[in-house]
């Protein structure tokens, strides 16, 4: 296996044994509920939306480590953000496992994030991993709830 490779399985497992941001946030102002019927995949979304800025984002609920994983390190990019930033990551991010970009070549703002790029290959991945972000996507527009069937 190439060293990609073990850093991503080694990235995936962390952040599905450890997930960051993983709670319910009390006040927060948004949240958005998300499921992927194809493989059981089920997460809310909260945010706390405060002068347009991402003051705290987390996530809660059930899915496989891809997804899980996922919804972790979007909370760690997307915390802090304006809702133009976060909307430029959800944009790349997208793209990204669509096979749309190369996110080597192009200027992006992806950082760790490039670790999914792997998911193209596997079409059914590709909603594993973009669950949360179609779901914090929701959120900052108001939308209660997605489904990526």
């Amino acid at each position: 296996m190439s060293e990609l490779n073990d850093l991503y399985q080694e990235v995936i497992l962390d952040h599905n044994k450890n997930p960051r941001n993983f709670r319910k946030i009390e006040n927060a102002n948004r949240k958005a509920d998300g499921n992927n019927p194809l493989c059981g995949d089920e997460l809310k979304v909260f945010l706390e939306l405060e002068d347009e800025r991402v003051q705290d984002v987390s996530f809660v609920g059930s899915g496989c480590a891809i997804s899980k994983a996922s919804a972790s390190m979007m909370t760690q990019m997307v915390k802090g953000k304006t809702l133009t930033e976060a909307e430029t990551l959800f944009d790349e991010f997208h793209r990204m496992v669509l096979g749309e970009m190369d996110e080597e070549a192009e200027e992006n703002h992806l950082g760790k994030l490039k670790i999914f790029a792997g998911v193209r290959e596997f079409p059914a991945r590709v909603k594993c991993a973009s669950l949360s972000w179609h779901t914090m996507h929701a959120a900052l527009h108001g939308e209660a709830e997605i489904s990526t069937e």
